[in-house]
């Protein structure tokens, strides 16, 4: 005899199982290594829609994806942005970039004229829309900061990883930007070319040899493409000078992330063969190179700028 669905009896509902108290989660967290422990208990516990999820979410961060992973997103710049699972996660240290840049703006402002600044927001108004790129974009955090602080850009992103131009999209979506897929500026539009007043770049740069000795969070769920600069850490940091100039306006800046320790090899770089730039810079076609730091942020940044008047 078959027995139809209607005629079998209603189970009662499971209660839902009580979510785990924060002391529980930080001491679960403690164990498995986390240094920020209670923060990042605080943020779990803020960001779970349910006990369930919270539980699911504890045993993901316990067992080593990164919490930016776990959480779905990252703030950077005070701003919150997506980080879609497998994609780099963007670091405080890359906010370094965002500052130089716009103090760059800023001094480039002032100099050309700028209205007074923008009493609402405490921002010089520049007298044209800047054209933004960041390449090697990731979840697009720098091009988001970078509007969010300059106001109206042209913002252009891009990126050889998949997952991270569909996560760049997302974020960047509401502010107009423009993400391409593809190798650094092989998928840029060509009218761009000389018209690109800020350009950051935070390209791999962890020697292929030391990939290994990265954190496990990094070495295990980040894409091996956003981390491995080659041999010597340089080799997409190479491409990305080589090519700046064709791409920068004149006065137009260029902001690459690095190590302390691989900033004199990248001011080497820019002007030639072996001559040191020292803490005046040096130049060649028409780009100047200097090295700019943070030992707060533990931040390091070469910074080229395209003088006024060069042709490249």
């Amino acid at each position: 005899m078959s027995v139809s669905p209607a005629s079998l009896p209603e189970l009662p509902e499971l209660p839902e199982l009580p979510a785990p108290s924060e002391a529980v989660i930080v001491t679960r967290l403690r164990a498995a290594g986390c240094v920020f422990a209670e923060d990042e208990a605080r943020l779990l516990v803020s960001s779970a829609r349910t006990p369930a999820d919270l539980s699911a979410m504890v045993e993901r961060r316990v067992a080593g994806l990164p919490l930016e992973h776990v959480l779905g997103w990252a703030e950077f710049c005070g701003l919150r942005v997506t980080v879609a699972p497998g994609v780099f996660v963007p670091r405080r240290r890359s906010e370094f970039l965002v500052t130089q840049a716009v103090e760059h703006t800023r001094r480039a402002a002032l100099r050309s004229g700028a209205p007074s600044p923008d009493p609402s927001a405490g921002r010089l108004i520049p007298l044209r829309r800047p054209v933004v790129v960041d390449l090697c974009c990731g979840t697009g955090a720098l091009g988001a900061a970078l509007a969010q602080a300059l106001g109206p850009v042209e913002l252009h992103a891009a990126d050889i990883d998949p997952a991270a131009v569909e996560c760049a999209r997302d974020n960047l979506a509401a502010l107009g930007g423009h993400v391409y897929a593809g190798d650094l500026y092989e998928p840029l539009p060509a009218m761009l070319r000389g018209r690109v007043d800020i350009l950051v770049a935070n390209a791999p740069y962890v020697p292929t040899g030391a990939v290994g000795l990265l954190p496990s969070e990094a070495r295990d769920h980040e894409p091996l493409v956003a981390l491995d600069g080659g041999r010597d850490g340089l080799d997409v940091l190479r491409r990305v000078i080589a090519e700046a100039p064709r791409w920068l306006a004149p006065g137009g800046i260029l902001l690459v992330e690095t190590s302390e320790r691989q900033a004199p090899s990248l001011v080497e770089i820019v002007h030639g063969a072996g001559a040191t730039g020292g803490s005046g810079g040096a130049a060649r076609d028409g780009v100047v190179a200097r090295v700019v730091e943070d030992d707060e942020m533990d931040a390091t940044a070469v910074v080229f700028v395209r003088p006024e008047g060069r042709s490249v």
